[in-house]
C-alpha cells in the first residue's frame, strides 16, 4: 500500500473532525470535542485511504 495516500487522507480527514466543531459553534479549536473529532476523523481517513489503495493503486 502506498504510505502517502493514506497519510494524505489522514490528515485531511483529522484536520476536517476538528475544525468541524468550531462551524458548528459547540467549541473552540483545542476543546475536548475539537480533539475527539480529529481522533476520529484520523481513523475514518485511515480507513478511507487504505479503501482508495486497495482500489486504485
Amino acid at each position: 500500500m502506498n504510505k502517502n495516500v493514506i497519510m494524505f487522507f489522514t490528515i485531511i480527514f483529522s484536520l476536517a473532525g476538528s475544525y468541524a466543531p468550531m462551524l458548528m459553534g459547540e467549541a473552540d479549536i483545542f476543546s475536548i470535542w475539537a480533539i475527539l473529532g480529529g481522533f476520529i476523523g484520523g481513523i475514518i481517513g485511515i480507513w478511507i485511504g487504505v479503501l482508495v489503495c486497495k482500489r486504485f493503486i
